[in-house]
This record gives C-alpha cells, structure tokens and sequence, in this order.
C-alpha cells in the first residue's frame, strides 16, 4: 500500500502545485481574478485529485480484485493528504516569496467589487477591518499553512468517498476453469 499511495500521491501532489505554479502569472496581470479563481482553483484541486481514483483502482488491482469500502477509502486519504500537503507547501512559497502583497492585492479587489455593486460605506469599512484581521491571520504560516490545507481536502475527501463506493469489490472476479478457494 505504501508504494501506491506514495506514487499517486507525489503525483497528485506535484499536479496541485504545477497548476499553482502555472497559474501565477495570470494572477498577477489580473487574468484571474475574485470571480473566476474560485472556479479555475477547485477545477485545479478536483484535476489533481483524479490521481485518487486511479490510486484506489491501482490498490485493487494489485490486491487480487478486490478492496473493501474501508480498505479504498484509507487508501484514497492518504494520497490526499500527500496531495493536500503539496498544496500547502506551494502556497506557502507563494503567499510568503513569490507575492507578498497577494492580502493587499485580495483586500482592494474585494472593497472595489463592493463599491461596484453599491454597497455602503459602513459596509465598506466593516469588510476592511475584516479584511485586516484576514490579512494579519494570514501572516501567521501555522494558520495560513491550517487555513489553506482546508481549502483542497474536502474535495479530496469527496473524491475519496465515490471512488471508494465505486471500485469496492468483495470478492475477485472468478477467472473461467479456476475453481474459487474460500
């Protein structure tokens, strides 16, 4: 098991920080921006987390056939969390070395969308000292590092869940003219 989980989790790993990687010119010209780095962001994690159901599929295999919803479900967990931990690390180097001022940045994004869609000024100065605390918090790597890992493992999780509910087999698949040992 830990050779699977090894490999396709360094792999989904190395794929969650490529895309991280890739993607932080686009952030930087403003590509990508408050409204679509959710969308390209949790479409990177799920990319990355296929790796996840080939992992458990490549456990099965190798296992004789057959798996337990249990059994997957471990298997699937411990490459998201190598993925997860991937994750972490490259947000880390970018948040703290690659764009130190990304909270800034985040911060004057969110007040002008606000200001766009009308909003008051007394609205306006709450979500500043939100935005303050959020960049103050940030600062800190044991939160950011906690913060962020809670961004991609519930995708993971989910991911882990169907693929374990979808590739579970008792027993292995009875081979013609082999009679099954119980």
């Amino acid at each position: 098991m830990k050779k699977i989980v090894l490999v396709f989790g360094l792999i989904s790993g190395a794929i969650s920080s490529a895309m991280m990687f890739l993607t932080l010119p686009f952030i930087k010209s403003g590509a990508i921006n408050n409204k679509n780095g959710e969308i390209i962001g949790y479409t990177a994690i799920f990319l990355s987390f296929l790796l996840v159901f080939f992992g458990i599929r490549s456990y099965r295999q190798n296992a004789g056939g057959a798996i337990s919803f249990s059994r997957a479900t471990a298997v699937g967990l411990l490459i998201t969390l190598i993925s997860c931990a991937f994750y972490v690390a490259s947000w880390e180097i970018i948040y703290f070395k690659l764009m130190p001022d990304f909270g800034d940045k985040y911060a004057a994004r969110t007040i002008d969308a606000m200001r766009e869609k009308g909003a008051t000024e007394i609205a306006i100065a709450a979500k500043k000292k939100e935005m303050e605390k959020m960049k103050a918090m940030y600062n800190n790597p044991l939160i950011n590092a906690a913060v962020t890992f809670i961004e991609p493992f519930p995708v993971g999780l989910i991911v882990t869940l169907v693929s374990a509910a979808i590739l579970r087999k008792r027993n292995p698949p009875a081979l013609p003219g082999v009679a099954r040992v119980a």
